[in-house]
């Protein structure tokens, strides 16, 4: 049975944070406290000598203790811990955390491999224990217009999305550290394109069924300007004005081995059909998607509240402002308003168990879809098909983690033996 937060669960109570791996990502735990003013990062989780001295320079030691690993952890001494560690670490670190009945935020991706991604899901059924994954892009105000407009029924039944991504600052954020070697994140499928999959997935309705993936190192693999940036954070070389054209690039990371430009087609089950496109040294940096329907289209001309949303409905030659315009909101916060959102979202979940717009379910197709598509891109593009997760899993799910397990009094008694067992062989 997983750890209770205090002896009753309550929408005031107060929570003490944990996050591992203080790296391009850790500091969203400070925020999400600093945000709902009824949180603290207490422990900072990090193997990394530069992390832990970042940490040390970043928390007040008499408040916040740093340590190498989760097996340093006491038992009941954080209710939640945000791990943002680099992306091949989170299935073994996500796993050992619920083991111990820790609420886990994961920052997507849930994992590299679709293994780890069932791994984790597994773990957190058979313990009980609470798991929300940060795909951030559900709360972004575009993503949330469109949805609405769907919804609505603006454009009748959704048959195809596309998703065009030109990552402007690839060379500068994922060519120069750990992200360029795919021992680490696969390929940049799994890092970037698992956002955009999250969300074809959601406008759509449905979930991959077939996936064919195609690309290739067109660009930054010939570069031989290398360096070990190891101890540095993204911010520390991150320049838009700087590094352009792309070939002028230097101080690459020693391994690229991953792909700069990607291309992913998809069969979904309810038989949409989908596309994604992703390109890591376009010169601007944005997301653009559309959405087909049998009674119109939709597509949205920037991100924030600068851009808006078109929708044609009528039979027109070229007609660049649509039929109708709507305007993207504008909500404050990172990522365009999305981060404060999921904060609130993870912390209530953790207090209270409430539903999130979020799914684990969701979260591990989006890695289904993105780690099988890079399998096809390296083996010929040959088509890949996405096996279905077990009915237990989709049902626990699906029902909402804490009524489901607490519906099952016997899934519950054999957490509780289960967690009672992983405590004596973990603490100290």
């Amino acid at each position: 049975m997983e750890r209770s937060i205090g002896s009753t669960e309550s929408e005031s109570a107060w929570l003490r944070l944990g996050v591992i791996g203080y790296g391009n990502r850790g500091v969203i735990a400070e925020r999400a406290a600093e945000q709902d003013g009824r949180a603290e990062v207490t422990v900072v989780i990090e193997p990394h000598p530069a992390g832990r001295r970042r940490a040390a320079r970043d928390f007040d030691p008499g408040r916040t203790r740093v340590i190498d690993s989760v097996d340093q952890l006491g038992e009941g001494e954080v209710d939640a811990v945000f791990v943002t560690s680099p992306d091949h670490l989170h299935a073994e670190q996500a796993i050992a955390l619920l083991e111990r009945g820790v609420a886990v935020f994961v920052d997507k991706p849930l994992a590299i491999t679709l293994p780890d991604a069932d791994r984790i899901l597994a773990a957190a059924h058979r313990t009980g224990t609470r798991l929300y994954v940060g795909h951030n892009m559900r709360h972004m105000p575009v993503i949330r217009l469109l949805k609405s407009l769907i919804d609505d029924g603006m454009i009748g039944e959704v048959k195809a999305v596309w998703c065009r991504y030109f990552v402007g600052d690839g060379g500068d954020r994922f060519f120069k550290d750990w992200h360029a070697d795919r021992s680490k994140v696969n390929s940049l499928l799994l890092q970037k394109a698992s956002h955009d999959l999250d969300v074809i997935n959601w406008l759509a309705g449905g979930y991959p069924r077939r996936v064919v993936g195609t690309g290739g190192q067109t660009l930054y693999a010939g570069i031989q300007d290398r360096q070990d940036r190891s101890d540095q954070l993204v911010t520390d070389w991150l320049s838009r004005k700087d590094n352009w054209p792309p070939l002028a690039q230097r101080g690459l990371n020693p391994v690229i081995d991953v792909e700069d430009l990607s291309m992913v087609q998809l069969q979904l089950d309810n038989g949409v059909l989908a596309s994604y496109q992703e390109c890591h040294y376009t010169p601007d940096y944005w997301r653009n998607y559309t959405v087909i329907g049998t009674e119109g289209r939709l597509e949205n001309f920037g991100l924030d509240h600068s851009g808006v949303v078109r929708l044609w409905n009528r039979r027109s030659e070229y007609l660049p402002n649509g039929d109708r315009e709507f305007p993207i909101p504008n909500v404050e916060g990172g990522h365009h308003g999305a981060d404060p959102a999921l904060f609130r979202e993870f912390l209530a979940f953790v207090r209270t168990g409430a539903p999130t717009e979020t799914s684990p379910v969701a979260a591990r197709q989006a890695v289904a879809a993105a780690a099988l598509a890079t399998e096809s891109m390296r083996d010929g593009s040959t088509p890949r098909d996405v096996p279905a997760l077990p009915p237990e899993l989709l049902a626990y799910f699906d029902g909402g983690q804490v009524a489901a397990a607490a519906a099952d009094p016997n899934h519950v008694a054999k957490n509780g033996l289960h967690l009672q067992q992983s405590f004596a062989e973990t603490d100290h």
